[in-house]
């Protein structure tokens, strides 16, 4: 009787450790998620490092991503662009805050910026190409 009672209790207690019920039942692992976090936030550094930003703002860019980890994977992309003599690769896309900046110092400059002109794009002005086949 009493081994009947303490079997499924020691079988419980084998189950409860076990990674794969926690999986399965998609409990969160503090773990985890503190790993995944760090990784995001030095990849988030580094991307920025490699693109040239400031530390500023990539902190301001991201403020939800750790300032710590952000900044560990700045510094190592500062390194190994340093050792390699690589240089920055410049961001084709503004930030948010740059983009705002510059789309209020346009309308106050000039009133009719924002009227939609009838002019051609510079596409459109550039005489048409040749195949290869015709040079």
């Amino acid at each position: 009787m009493f081994a009947r009672r303490l079997f499924p209790l020691l079988l419980l207690l084998t189950l409860c450790g076990c990674e794969q019920v926690s999986n399965a039942l998609d409990l969160p692992d503090p773990k985890k998620a503190a790993a995944l976090a760090e990784a995001d936030g030095k990849a988030i550094g580094s991307a920025c490092r490699h693109a040239g930003r400031s530390l500023e703002d990539c902190y301001a860019l991201n403020a939800k991503a750790q300032k710590a980890a952000v900044f560990a994977g700045w510094r190592e992309m500062n390194d190994y662009m340093m050792q390699n003599n690589l240089p920055t690769v410049p961001s084709l896309i503004q930030s948010p805050v740059q983009a705002t900046q510059t789309a209020q110092s346009a309308t106050e400059a000039s009133p009719a910026a924002t009227e939609p002109s009838n002019t051609a794009s510079p596409a459109e002005q550039r005489p048409p190409r040749r195949s290869r086949a015709t040079q």
